[in-house]
């Protein structure tokens, strides 16, 4: 789990299959050490896996990532220049089981990370 060592989230409100919240990064997290020495860049990984927590956390169950259909990495994040971004996620229920998740990161208008894909409830 992340949340709490490489991220925190400020003004996290959910309801009616969607979630918002600002990301706060920590920039003197060991991950940025060795991703890149000298150009700290958030691993896509770990964006991956908030998109996981944070959905986790809005239907409280686990789930596992099955499908990723669209998966764009558009800005680097760079923790000391962009040290707070806008978190956006909607989920759409297809059966007991799956969720169609739309998640993206945006920091000032700019979108930085835009996800489409499907998750396993457990």
């Amino acid at each position: 789990m992340l949340r709490g060592d490489l991220y925190t989230l400020e003004d996290f409100a959910c309801g009616d299959g969607s979630a918002t919240a600002t990301l706060l990064l920590n920039s003197t997290h060991p991950i940025f050490k060795g991703h890149y020495p000298g150009q700290p860049v958030l691993p896509g990984a770990c964006i991956l896996q908030i998109v996981k927590e944070v959905l986790s956390s809005v239907i409280e169950s686990e789930v596992l990532l099955v499908i990723a259909n669209n998966l764009k990495f558009l800005l680097m994040i760079d923790p000391g220049l962009m040290p707070a971004l806008a978190f956006k996620l909607t989920y759409q229920e297809v059966d007991e089981q799956f969720l169609k998740v739309t998640a993206s990161l945006h920091f000032d208008e700019k979108a930085c990370f835009k996800f489409q894909g499907s998750f396993r409830k457990f």
